[in-house]
C-alpha cells in the first residue's frame, strides 16, 4: 500500500518526466523560415532572434549557425540554430528555466518565421515530444499531422508544436499521358532524363580557371527558366521521327504540368513514410502533457486504416529507461530476499525485512512534492540507491533480537524492545552521516549541479522516513509474522498427529 500510494500520488500531484531541468546558463534557438526561403532571409529573421536574446543582461553571448542540420532534418538554407550563452548562475536573478519562457513569449514578435526554444539544459536541440505517425502516403499523413499538431497547441504546457515535415513547399506537378507517350515511343525514363538537367543539372566535365585549379562544371537550367509550369511545358523532347531522323516534341504534348504544394521532407521509419509531431513542455510535466496526449488520440483523432501512431523522443525514452529501472529494482530485491535468507535461515524472516523497503518512497514522494521535483531518471536511481541502504536498519533490528530469543532467551517482545533500544545509537549515527553526504547533492548550487539533485533529495527524503517508521513498523510486522508462524506449525502438527493411522488391536488365533 504505500508502494503504491507513494507512486500514484506523485504521478498525479508532482508528474513524471525522463531527465530533471537543469540550469547549465546555456539557451538554444531553432528558426524556421518557410521552406524555399533564401539565405538573406533566413539571417535576417535569425538575427531578429538573436537580438531579442541579446537585450537581456542576464544573456552573455550568441552564436548563430545558418542552414546547419537539426535533429532529424537536411542541411537546408531556410534553418538555423542561435547558442545563447548565459552568465554564470550565481550572479543571475532568473533561473534557465524562466528566462527561456519569457524568451519563447518575445520571440512570437517575429513574423515570417517560427522560432523553438530549448531550455532542458540536457545538450541539444532535441524536442520533449515526438509522436510519430506512420503510413504509406506521405500527403495523408501530413494532414493528419496538421490535425493533430492544431489539437496539442490547445494542450497547457504544450509549447514550441510543430511537425517534421515543416509544412509544405511549391512544387511543380508533371502528370503524364502514358498514352500519348507510349504511341510516339517516349518512355518515363526518357521524361526524367530530360527534366534532369532542369533541376538536378548534370555533370558535363572539369574546367581548369586561371589559377590552375580544376573545378568540375555542372549544368542546369537557370532559376527563372524552372519556376513557372508554362517554361517546363516548352521543354524539348527527343524522339524518333517516321523516317528514322529524330524530331522535337515539347513536354506540354505529353504531360499536363500543374503548380501544388507538398511535404518539404518524407522521412521513412522501418520503411514506412512518418510524420512526426514535436512539441517542447513547460510547466507541466513530460506525463501529463503526455496523458492529454494520449487522451486526444484516443478520443478526437480516427486514423484511417493502415496507420498507426507510437511515441518517440524523450516519452519513448522514458518508457524504456523506466521498464530497465524497474527491472533492475525487481532483480536486486530478489537477490537481497535470497541472500538474506541464507543468512538468517528462514523464509518469514527476510519478509519482515523487506517491509522496509516501500517505507522509504513515502519520503521519496514527498522530498520531490516539497521540492516541487519529478519522478525521473535521477530520483529513480536514488529509489534504486535506497533499495540497499534503508533494509541496513532492518536488518541490526532483527538480528539482534533472534540473538537475544537464542542466547538470552527473552520473550519476543522483550527482545524486540531490548534490540531497539541497543541498535538505536547505530541507526541514528549512519543516517545522519548519509544525510550530512548527500545534503551537498540535493542542494545543487554549481553550475548543472540541479541535475543530480532529484537524487540527493530522494535519498534524504527516503532515509528520514525509513529510519523513523523502520523502529516502528519493523518490530510489529516481525512480530505479527511470528505469531502466523507459530500458528502455522501448530496446525501443521496436529494435522499430522490427526493424520497418523491408530494402532492395530487384535488376537492370533488359537490364543487363550
Amino acid at each position: 500500500l504505500a508502494f503504491v500510494g507513494a507512486i500514484a500520488l506523485q504521478a498525479t500531484v508532482g508528474g513524471a518526466g525522463f531527465v530533471p531541468v537543469s540550469d547549465r546558463s546555456e539557451v538554444f534557438f531553432i528558426v524556421e523560415t518557410p521552406p524555399g526561403s533564401s539565405l538573406e532571409y533566413t539571417r535576417i529573421k535569425t538575427e531578429e532572434a538573436a537580438a531579442i536574446a541579446r537585450r537581456h543582461p542576464e544573456v552573455a553571448y550568441t552564436y548563430t549557425a545558418i542552414g546547419t542540420p537539426l535533429p532529424l532534418l537536411v542541411p537546408s538554407v531556410d534553418q538555423a540554430q542561435v547558442y545563447v550563452r548565459l552568465i554564470p548562475k550565481a550572479e543571475r536573478s532568473i533561473s534557465q528555466e524562466e528566462l527561456g519562457q519569457i524568451l519563447r513569449t518575445e520571440t512570437l514578435s517575429i513574423g515570417g518565421a517560427t522560432v523553438s526554444v530549448f531550455t532542458s539544459g540536457f545538450g541539444g536541440a532535441f524536442k520533449q515530444i515526438q509522436l510519430q505517425l506512420s503510413g504509406d502516403d506521405p500527403v495523408t499523413l501530413t494532414r493528419i499531422a496538421q490535425d493533430v499538431a492544431d489539437r496539442v497547441r490547445r494542450i497547457p504546457g504544450a509549447v514550441d508544436v510543430g511537425l517534421s515535415t515543416r509544412g509544405e513547399k511549391p512544387e511543380l506537378n508533371v502528370q503524364l499521358d502514358r498514352g500519348l507517350a507510349g504511341s510516339l515511343g517516349i518512355t518515363v525514363g526518357q521524361v526524367a532524363q530530360s527534366l534532369r538537367p532542369a533541376f538536378a543539372g548534370i555533370d558535363v566535365g572539369d574546367w581548369v580557371d586561371p589559377t590552375g585549379e580544376t573545378r568540375d562544371v555542372e549544368v542546369r537550367l537557370a532559376p527563372e527558366a524552372r519556376e513557372r509550369a508554362g517554361d517546363l511545358e516548352r521543354l524539348p523532347l527527343l524522339v524518333a521521327g517516321a523516317d528514322g531522323r529524330p524530331s522535337v516534341v515539347p513536354l506540354g504534348q505529353i504531360a499536363t504540368i500543374t503548380r501544388g504544394f507538398g511535404p518539404a521532407q518524407i522521412t521513412h521509419l522501418d520503411r514506412e513514410a512518418v510524420v512526426m509531431v514535436q512539441a517542447n513542455t513547460t510547466g507541466r510535466s513530460l506525463n501529463e502533457v503526455k496523458a492529454d496526449i494520449d487522451r486526444i488520440m484516443a478520443q478526437e483523432v480516427q486514423l484511417p486504416p493502415g496507420y498507426s501512431v507510437s511515441w518517440g523522443g524523450e516519452a519513448r525514452d522514458q518508457q524504456e529507461v523506466f521498464t530497465r529501472i524497474f527491472t533492475a529494482l525487481g532483480a536486486a530485491v530478489m537477490l537481497m530476499y535470497l541472500i538474506l535468507v541464507m543468512q538468517f535461515g528462514s523464509f518469514i524472516d527476510p519478509l519482515a525485512i523487506l517491509v522496509s523497503l516501500p517505507l522509504s518512497l513515502i519520503g521519496v514522494v514527498l522530498a520531490l512534492l516539497l521540492t516541487g521535483d519529478t519522478m525521473n531518471i535521477m530520483s529513480m536511481i536514488g529509489v534504486i540507491l535506497l533499495m540497499g541502504i534503508v533494509a541496513k536498519n532492518a536488518i541490526l533490528l532483527i538480528d539482534f533480537a533472534k540473538w537475544a530469543r537464542e542466547k538470552d532467551g527473552l520473550p519476543l517482545r522483550e527482545a524486540l524492545i531490548e534490540a531497539g533500544r541497543i541498535r538505536l545509537r547505530p541507526i541514528i549515527m549512519t543516517t545522519v552521516a548519509l544525510i550530512a553526504g548527500m545534503i551537498p547533492v540535493a542542494l545543487g548550487t554549481g553550475e548543472g549541479a540541479d541535475f543530480r539533485a532529484p537524487l540527493g533529495r530522494a535519498v534524504i527524503g527516503g532515509v528520514i522516513t525509513s529510519t523513523l517508521l523502520t523502529l516502528l513498523v519493523i518490530p510489529t510486522v516481525y512480530e505479527i509474522f511470528d505469531e502466523w508462524r507459530a500458528k502455522a506449525i501448530g496446525l501443521f502438527r496436529r494435522g499430522a498427529r490427526s493424520g497418523a493411522p491408530a494402532p492395530r488391536v487384535g488376537h492370533r488365533v488359537g490364543e487363550a
